[in-house]
């Protein structure tokens, strides 16, 4: 059944896509033959496909492995959508619905089954298993298993067994990012030394990064948010579960509609937070990083780190929840020197051995090392994982605005020297002052006004100071004491500077924008026209009472993607709608006649 007009046709018959992307085609094509595989695809590049046709393809049940209950459901309630037959089984089901299930299981009523991976190693599920017909597995955010990856679950350890268990089934495991040292690690523990690895390029385009100097965070959100993204959905990623509740409280009493989401918070509430963050427009997901994986939701606008994470994967796999339809979203993040101390401190308080804490590490230097490049973000973050763009993407802060440098050696050994000059024991805040010849009643008592570092700096300002502290603090100059209260200390490194060896350049602070009243922005994906505005409206109503009859998240029903391929084809028939994207058979025969009575109103309108 794996021949390629079978393939083809169900990928525009059940999913409504005209042409595969990138290497889809070559990894549906070896799994559908029984092949294992590793896949490497970046978050909305189509990696549920990539087993989706396979299972459809094949005799059998396909089992998909999901860490998130909320993922399985997405992801079944959008399949059930396509017509395709499709089931979770989990924790939040009653027991005899369960047991439904899995008896329809055994008996093969099923081309997709999702599961946690604690269900699936339970001996009672294996023996379920043995008596129904499997078609693949697929291990969905495959990096879970890697000890020293951002998100590892030691029960996906255990899915190793299937390789003996179930010898003959083929599998594949799926991740959207894993470096190197990740997807060694993924081969290994999973025994899928034979498997063939598909690496696609780890390119999101739509996504513009960008990074700012944290000055006042809260306030620099809120800015972002009204300036940049009004009434649209994203999410804000904090360190701590206390610095989520405060900006969400903030962003609350500003008119921001704001959800809270962390660990602390009860199961009943988080997922209430979540299925509204899914189902309605226009939610701001406030969160510590234990809200996000698997998340479907295609239309999520921006994604804000308030405080830095902890690796250029998580940053990658986070930033990259934001524009999985493929239109203009935006990475933002405001980064400061007390986020380093912050990071730093974590790793020395981790109680993992001494090779992992090495990894983390080098981790948080190549993170460092992105945050204060002046070239090409997107060249620095796709060389990390081993890919090379040949030329500036043109869509990060420093393409579009190119960073200035300035020729700061002297500055370099003003900043070192007072370090140095005053015991290696204080913070960033002290040694501004101590630069800028400002006396306060601390400086007085230590002393610290006599030092022949006191008033040396005063030409520049605090803010460029701190920038000066930073930058050198980023590149090994100096270290941050994780044992202590913050405070610097030189390294080995720093000596050349001091000699005058060595020359040093900063990136020049850009100024801090100006506050603005309005921009005219209007949101991705509306069209300019206001004909055409008035058709997107009309069918973002119709889209929202569909999805709500079914108690489904809107873009279940169908997504911008598809919303804007309608208001530029105006179709006025079946033949027609069906050339949009993301309209299969079922979703024509589900939603086909209202979509044409809209846009049939809508013509009616314009032509009187």
């Amino acid at each position: 059944m794996s021949d390629k007009v079978t393939t083809a046709s169900l990928l525009q018959s059940v999913f409504g896509y005209r042409e595969f992307r990138g290497r889809q085609r070559e990894i549906i094509d070896h799994v559908s033959a029984g092949g294992d595989a590793l896949v490497l695809m970046p978050t909305g590049g189509g990696k549920s496909l990539c087993y989706q046709i396979p299972a459809l393809l094949r005799q059998g049940t396909a089992i998909v492995v999901s860490p998130l209950i909320a993922l399985m459901q997405d992801q079944v309630d959008g399949l059930r959508q396509l017509g395709v037959k499709a089931a979770f089984i989990n924790s939040s089901l009653p027991w005899e619905t369960a047991r439904q299930y899995e008896d329809a299981l055994v008996r093969g009523e099923y081309d997709l089954v999702y599961v946690a991976p604690e269900r699936l190693c339970s001996e009672g599920f294996l023996s379920l298993l043995d008596q129904a017909q499997l078609s693949l597995f697929a291990i969905d955010e495959a990096h879970c298993v890697s000890q020293w990856g951002h998100d590892f679950r030691p029960e996906y350890l255990r899915l190793a067994m299937l390789a003996e268990r179930f010898a003959e089934v083929p599998r594949i495991a799926l991740t959207a990012t894993a470096d190197a040292t990740t997807r060694n690690e993924i081969l290994d523990r999973l025994q899928l030394r034979r498997a063939k690895v598909f690496i696609s390029s780890f390119d999101r385009p739509n996504i513009r990064y960008r990074i700012v100097p944290k000055i006042n965070a809260r306030r620099q959100l809120l800015r972002f948010l009204r300036e940049e993204h009004p009434e649209e959905s994203g999410i804000v990623y904090c360190l701590s579960r206390r610095r989520v509740e405060e900006t969400a409280g903030f962003l609350v009493r500003e008119g921001l509609l704001a959800l809270p989401y962390h660990a602390g918070l009860t199961t009943e509430v988080r997922a209430e937070h979540q299925q509204r963050f899914l189902r309605e427009e226009g939610v701001i997901m406030v969160a510590t990083v234990a809200f996000g994986m698997g998340i479907d939701k295609p239309d999520v606008r921006f994604v804000v780190h308030l405080d830095i994470p902890k690796s250029l994967e998580a940053y990658y796999q986070e930033t990259g929840r934001a524009g999985r339809d493929g239109l203009p979203a935006e990475a933002w993040m405001a980064y400061g020197l007390g986020d380093v101390v912050g990071i730093r401190q974590l790793l020395a308080q981790s109680q993992a051995d001494e090779r992992i804490k090495r990894i983390e590490h080098h981790k948080l230097e190549a993170l460092l090392g992105y945050c204060e490049t002046t070239g090409c973000r997107r060249q620095v973050l796709l060389r990390y994982f081993g890919e090379t763009l040949e030329q500036p993407c043109g869509n990060c802060d420093n393409c579009l605005d190119p960073v200035e440098t300035w020729e700061g050696s002297q500055e370099a050994q003003m900043a070192l020297s007072c370090v140095y000059r005053t015991g290696q024991r204080f913070g960033v805040g002290h040694l501004v002052d101590v630069l800028r010849g400002k006396s306060n009643p601390r400086i007085e008592s230590l002393g610290h006004r006599h030092l022949s570092t006191f008033g040396i700096g005063d030409h520049l300002d605090e803010r460029q100071w701190k920038s000066v502290f930073r930058q050198l603090t980023a590149a090994g100059f100096l270290q941050v004491d994780v044992e202590g209260y913050g405070s610097l200390r030189l390294t080995e490194k720093c000596r050349p500077v001091l000699r005058g060896e060595e020359k040093i350049r900063f990136r020049k602070e850009l100024p801090l924008p100006r506050n603005k009243t309005e921009t005219g922005r209007t949101q991705v994906g509306v069209p300019a026209d206001p004909q055409a505005q008035a058709l997107w409206e009309a069918l973002r109503i119709l889209r929202r009472r569909l999805a709500e009859e079914q108690n489904v998240p809107p873009y279940i029903v169908f997504n911008d993607v598809t919303l804007a391929g309608i208001v530029e084809r105006c179709p006025t028939d079946e033949w027609a709608l069906m050339e949009v994207t993301g309209i299969g058979e079922a979703k024509l025969a589900r939603y086909g006649r209202a979509i044409l009575v809209v846009v049939r109103e809508h013509l009616e309108g314009v032509a009187s």
